[in-house]
C-alpha cells in the first residue's frame, strides 16, 4: 500500500525524506544475511601464531613469504594492522557457489536449493572484498576470477566497493578447452578474470614481450637486434587520403622503386611507382613523411616486398614495441587450460592424485600478476590460497626475471587443505620435486589465534595487557623483521637480519625497560613498541636516540579492529 504523504507531520516527513535518501538509486541491493565469524571478532580478537616446525628456510637473502591458516575474515583482520596499503596486487578465485556445496556458511554446506544462496554468497564476498581494498597500495589492483554462476552479482559488488570507473577490464579466459557439459545450456570452455584498481592512479601494465616468439611476428636484423615488420600504408582510423572537405593529404605521394637495384626515392623517378591504395583500391596516406620516408631507407630500415594483387609493399622495421604489450581480454592460449597445466601439475608436485578438485593454471595466475604490476619486488595477496597456485606462479615468475616479489596466502584446514595442498605444494616447489629443480625462497606458516576480550569496544586492562603478549608476530608482520631473536616474560625481540631490530616491551610496570633499551640501542634501525594505555605516552622520552621509533600497544591493534567492527 503507498503511503499517504499528505497525512504526515512535518517530522514524519523529514524523517521519511531521510529514509529515502539513504536507499540506493542504483546498484545491488541484497539482504545481509549475518555471519559467524564476521560476529565473533566483535568480541574475538584475531592474532598470528607462527608454527615454528613448518619454516622452510635456505638464505637470509631470499624472499620471505607467508602461508597463514585461518578463515580468510580473521587473516584479513589481521592484514589490515600488519598490510595497510601495504599490497601491490590480489588475486583470488573465490568459490564459484555453483549448488554443488563447495562451501560453508555458517558452518553448512551451501547447496543449489538454498533460496538465500545468492544472498550468502554476497555477503561473504563483501565483507572479505571491503577488507581486502583498504590493504591494497592506491595504484593497487585487484582481480576475482569467478565464472557464469556469480559473474553479474560479483561485477555489481566490485563496482560498489571499488567504483565503477575504477573497473580495469574483464578477461575471458579459455580454462577449460573440452568444455563442462550442463543441461539446456551451452558447453562451458571459459572463465571470467574481474579487474579493478583501488584508486584512477591503478592501470594495467604492458606484458613482457620475448621477441623470438613467432606470435609477435618479430624478426632478427643481420646486427641480431629485433624489429616487427609494420606497413608503411596506414589503416584503419584516420588513414583515409581525402579529408571530409575533399582535400588531399600531404601524406598521400608516390614513392620510386628500381627492382634491379633495390633503390627507392621521393623524388627521382625509377621504374615502378608506388602509392598508398589498399586492396579495395582506396586512397590511403604513408604513416611517414617524405624526408623521414628517405632516411629510415638511406639507414635500411625499409622493405620492399612483392605483392600478387597490390604490385608492391613496402614495409618499416618498427624496433619499439619490446618493452611491452597491453595484454588482451581474451586469453585462448593451451597453456592457460585448467587440467592440462592445473591437475596435472600439482598432482606432480605433490605425488598424489586429484587431492585438490580444479586448480588453477599457474600460467593464468602469472599473466595476471604481469598485467597487474611490473614491479618485481611487488607484494601478492591470495586470501581464497587453495591448492597454492598463486604462491607457485609467484615463485616461477621470480626464477624467470631474476625477481624478488613475495606472496601472502590464506587459507582454511577444512578437510586439511592447508596442512596437505596448499604447504606441501609450495614447500615442494622451492626445494625441487621429481625431476624439477626447486626455487629458492623462504616460507613462513602461520596460524590465527584469538583473544577473548568480550567487546572489541570496550576491552579490559587485562585483556589489553594479554593481547600485548599476543602481538609480538603481527608486529613484527608490520615491520618486516620476522627472525625472533629473544622472548621472555619482559620483552620479545625480533630482526629483519639486518640492520633492524624491533623489540616489544609488555609490561605497565617499566623496571626493566632501560635493560631492553641497551641491548637494542646499537642496532642502527630499532622499532620499540612500548605497553601503555594510551597514545604517544613514552615517544618523548627517547628523542635523544635517533635511531630508536616508538610506538605504541597494544592501542593500534584496538583501533583497527574496532573500525572493522563498524562495518
Amino acid at each position: 500500500m503507498a503511503k499517504d504523504y499528505s497525512k504526515m507531520d512535518k517530522e514524519e516527513l523529514i524523517k521519511e525524506v531521510k529514509k529515502l535518501q539513504s536507499l540506493k538509486s542504483y546498484g545491488l541491493v541484497w539482504e545481509d544475511k549475518p555471519e559467524e565469524v564476521v560476529e565473533l571478532c566483535k568480541k574475538l580478537l584475531p592474532v598470528l601464531e607462527e608454527e615454528d616446525n613448518r619454516l622452510v628456510f635456505q638464505n637470509s637473502n631470499n624472499p620471505d613469504n607467508l602461508l597463514i591458516e585461518g578463515d580468510n575474515y580473521h587473516a584479513l583482520t589481521v592484514l589490515n594492522y600488519t598490510h595497510k596499503s601495504k599490497i601491490d596486487f590480489i588475486y583470488i578465485d573465490p568459490p564459484y557457489n555453483t549448488g554443488a556445496r563447495d562451501w560453508r556458511y555458517n558452518n553448512d554446506y551451501v547447496d543449489g536449493e538454498d533460496p538465500y544462496r545468492h544472498t550468502k554468497w554476497v555477503s561473504f564476498m563483501y565483507h572479505r572484498l571491503c577488507l581486502a581494498k583498504d590493504l591494497l597500495m592506491d595504484d593497487g589492483i585487484i582481480c576475482v576470477t569467478i565464472d557464469d554462476y556469480e559473474a553479474p552479482r560479483l561485477w555489481m559488488l566490485l563496482e560498489e566497493i571499488y567504483g565503477e570507473n575504477n573497473h580495469l577490464g574483464t578477461v575471458v579466459i579459455r580454462n577449460n578447452p573440452k568444455g563442462r557439459m550442463t543441461q539446456r545450456k551451452f558447453s562451458l570452455v571459459h572463465e571470467y578474470a574481474i579487474f579493478f584498481g583501488k584508486s584512477p592512479s591503478s592501470k594495467i601494465k604492458k606484458l613482457p614481450v620475448d621477441p623470438s616468439e613467432k606470435s609477435h611476428n618479430y624478426k632478427k636484423d643481420i646486427d641480431d637486434s629485433w624489429y616487427l615488420p609494420v606497413n608503411l600504408r596506414k589503416q584503419g582510423v584516420d588513414s583515409n587520403a581525402i579529408n571530409k572537405k575533399g582535400q588531399l593529404s600531404e601524406r598521400y605521394y608516390p614513392i620510386y622503386f628500381d627492382p634491379k637495384t633495390q633503390k627507392l626515392s621521393v623524388t627521382k623517378k625509377y621504374q615502378v611507382e608506388i602509392l598508398p591504395i589498399d586492396s579495395d583500391n582506396q586512397k590511403r596516406i604513408w604513416r611517414r613523411s617524405k624526408d623521414v620516408v628517405e632516411k629510415m631507407h638511406s639507414e635500411g630500415d625499409l622493405i620492399i616486398k612483392k605483392s600478387p594483387n597490390n604490385g608492391y609493399q613496402i614495409y618499416f622495421k618498427f624496433r619499439g614495441g619490446l618493452d611491452g604489450r597491453l595484454a588482451q581480454s581474451i586469453w585462448h592460449d593451451a597453456k592457460f587450460s585448467a587440467s592440462d597445466h592445473g591437475t596435472k601439475i600439482l598432482d606432480k608436485i605433490l605425488k598424489k592424485r586429484e587431492l585438490f578438485q580444479y586448480p588453477k593454471s599457474p600460467y593464468a595466475v602469472k599473466e595476471s600478476i604481469l598485467a597487474a604490476t611490473n614491479k618485481k619486488d611487488a607484494i601478492i595477496l591470495d586470501f581464497f590460497a587453495g591448492s597454492g597456485t598463486t604462491g607457485h606462479a609467484v615463485l616461477e615468475l621470480n626464477e624467470e626475471d631474476g625477481g624478488n616479489r613475495r606472496f601472502i596466502l590464506c587459507t582454511n584446514n577444512e578437510n586439511k587443505i592447508a596442512e596437505e595442498v596448499t604447504y606441501p605444494r609450495v614447500k615442494n616447489v622451492i626445494e625441487g620435486y621429481a625431476d624439477v629443480e626447486g626455487i629458492p625462497a623462504n616460507l613462513r606458516y602461520y596460524k590465527t589465534d584469538f583473544v577473548d576480550v568480550e567487546s572489541v569496544h570496550n576491552v579490559s586492562d587485562q585483556k589489553k595487557i594479554e593481547l600485548t603478549y599476543k602481538a609480538g608476530r603481527m608486529i613484527a608482520l608490520r615491520e618486516d623483521a620476522l627472525e625472533e631473536i629473544e622472548k621472555n616474560d619482559w620483552w620479545q625481540i625480533f630482526t629483519d637480519k639486518k640492520e633492524k631490530k624491533v623489540a616489544i616491551y609488555f609490561k605497565e610496570d617499566k623496571e626493566r625497560l632501560e635493560e631492553l633499551v641497551k641491548k637494542i640501542e646499537d642496532s642502527r634501525d630499532v622499532v620499540l613498541y612500548i605497553f601503555s594505555w594510551g597514545k604517544n605516552e613514552y615517544k618523548n622520552e627517547f628523542t635523544d636516540y635517533k635511531n630508536i621509533r616508538v610506538e605504541d600497544i597494544p592501542e593500534p591493534i584496538l583501533e583497527v579492529y574496532k573500525e572493522i567492527n563498524k562495518k
